[in-house]
């Protein structure tokens, strides 16, 4: 496993931390991009995982692409036209789709800069905190490329088409203050406060039942793209599969003795 990434786990709570602090937590390098997609993996698959924070080491959350990879040509970033392309798919493109692929809920803890693919990464997150140090930029045009890991997906859905078409095509930066009033992220922290409140926030999340929490997330997910009678149809075929667990059972029995309930994931 790559040292590029930190994996910790807290109870009920995982945190992902990017860590090349020194290269402002770059995620195109192929080993991380396989690190963080075989975490995502072992995530998925450990029900007793509800809640997952990403966040970076040292002052920055990410600077998206390795310029010094682009620059040398090397990595991702050797080779042909065609040979770049299937790199992207192989590499970087590996991200959001492990992202989407993971059903536990995600908070991203922004404690500084997220420079294209990184400001990208925090989009693919459920929830995003910022710290009041964090800038947020689809800026791939200032490096003479485009949004090659989905941020042409992503970003429309998080802030709107003209909002993401303005970060898009200017490459400008916001602050945490507008990316609070776009939407982006959903509260600003100062920075010794950010952990603390994606702790807090996570806690919150995960003393609920784990399997409830993941088909909520895929309810939300599909909810993006579906029909409403197809959503109300999946919503259903889920419910029966709720009303079958130990959790649900749990659940309502707790709220009548006026308890706190144990979820067992069952």
């Amino acid at each position: 496993m790559s040292d590029k990434l930190i994996f910790e786990r807290d109870g009920h709570v995982a945190t992902l931390t990017l860590n090349q602090p020194e290269l402002r937590n770059p995620i195109t390098d192929l080993d991380f991009v396989e690190a963080f997609v075989e975490r995502c993996n072992d995530i998925q698959a450990d029900m007793d995982i509800r809640c997952v924070i990403v966040t970076g080491a040292g002052a920055g959350f990410s600077s998206g692409g390795n310029l010094k990879h682009m620059r040398d040509r090397v990595g991702t970033f050797f080779g042909n036209a065609a040979e770049i392309a299937a790199k992207y798919r192989q590499g970087i493109q590996r991200i959001p789709l492990a992202m989407a692929a993971l059903e536990v809920p995600v908070i991203a803890a922004v404690n500084g800069p997220a420079y294209g693919a990184g400001c990208d990464l925090a989009m693919m997150c459920d929830i995003r905190l910022a710290s009041e140090s964090a800038v947020f930029a689809e800026n791939f045009v200032r490096v003479g490329i485009i949004p090659g890991d989905g941020g042409a997906w992503l970003l429309p859905r998080t802030i709107g088409m003209a909002r993401a078409a303005e970060m898009t095509f200017t490459g400008d930066s916001i602050d945490a203050a507008t990316a609070l009033s776009w939407g982006l992220v959903s509260n600003v922290f100062p920075a010794d406060g950010l952990m603390p409140a994606a702790w807090q926030l996570a806690r919150r999340i995960s003393i609920n039942p784990p399997l409830q929490l993941r088909m909520a997330k895929r309810l939300l997910r599909e909810s993006t793209h579906a029909r409403l009678e197809d959503i109300l149809e999946l919503s259903a075929v889920l419910q029966g599969e709720c009303h079958q667990t130990n959790d649900h059972k749990e659940a309502v029995a707790a709220l009548l003795e006026k308890r706190p309930a144990i979820f067992m994931g069952s």
